[in-house]
């Protein structure tokens, strides 16, 4: 934070007391809006165990995770979140992302981000096709 690299966020994940990643906020460090603690945790953590599953490992983080990394957490079969500051404590600091917990909530016509489908034929083969792959890992 202090380098100028990102926001106040910190995380690391750990499976049977063995740290499998750490990660700080780079958001700034690199222009990568995903690069939050806690997604920067996860992919080392990945990386390190040649796996996109951290099943059993348990993310502890500085804060609230958003949603994006709450989201990446589930994606990558976090057991538990372990938090220290609330989403309050970030949303005094400026770091609000209540808008999204809500903008998630609504139906595609009522965000405020555009949204529309268009209708392309065959859109729906490669999700035939992933299907039809015998040797498809499901994730």
């Amino acid at each position: 934070m202090n380098a100028g690299h990102g926001g106040p966020f910190g995380a690391v994940i750990v499976r049977d007391g063995q740290v499998l990643g750490e990660g700080q906020n780079r958001v700034l460090l690199g222009c990568d809006p995903t690069a939050h603690a806690e997604v920067v945790a996860m992919r080392a953590a990945c990386a390190r165990i040649g796996s996109f599953a951290l099943n059993g490992a348990i993310l502890y983080s500085s804060c609230e995770p958003c949603p994006m990394c709450l989201a990446a957490a589930y994606w990558a079969r976090i057991e538990q979140i372990v938090v220290a500051a609330t989403g309050e404590d970030a949303r005094a600091a400026g770091f609000d992302d209540v808008f999204i917990a809500k903008e998630l909530s609504l139906p595609h016509a009522e965000r405020k981000l555009a949204w529309r489908q268009v209708p392309v034929e065959g859109a729906s083969l490669p999700f035939a096709t992933w299907l039809a792959k015998t040797d498809r890992t499901s994730y």
